[in-house]
């Protein structure tokens, strides 16, 4: 038997949840992200990552996924590198755009929130249809 120091620390496991494309799923995924964070969990970075999912994943509902049919809206997100990853994942091909909106618009804030939120976010093509976007948030604000 090899003693613990013999082997490479192992890495965090994503936590990894899917919704139904619908409204009440939003809800339930930014309550299921922030279950999963560390109780150590600064407050800021859990109310943006809070934030972030419930932008993700009302786009992946209103533009990716179609609610007549079995697709499903996935999440995952880990910690590693100092960030938390979060990516939503969605059956559909449009990209998510980022226009400016109008004065008297009620939406299209949501992508720019979230590129000030984050480090970094990015469109990742999945194998065989759709699409995740990717982003990260420092584990600690401010950091």
């Amino acid at each position: 038997m090899l003693s613990a120091r013999n082997h490479p620390a192992v890495p965090v496991v994503p936590r990894c949840w899917t919704f139904p494309p619908e409204p009440g799923s939003v809800s339930r995924a930014r309550r299921a992200v922030v279950d999963a964070l560390s109780p150590d969990c600064c407050p800021e970075v859990r109310d943006d990552l809070a934030l972030v999912v419930s932008e993700l994943v009302t786009n992946a509902i209103r533009y990716g996924a179609e609610p007549d049919h079995a697709e499903l809206v996935e999440l995952v997100l880990w910690p590693v590198d100092g960030c938390y990853w979060l990516a939503v994942s969605d059956p559909g091909e449009g990209l998510p755009h980022r226009a400016p909106p109008s004065a008297e618009a009620t939406g299209g804030r949501g992508l720019p929130l979230v590129d000030a939120l984050t480090v970094t976010r990015a469109i990742v093509p999945r194998p065989v249809r759709g699409k995740s976007v990717v982003v990260g948030l420092r584990l600690r604000a401010g950091a």
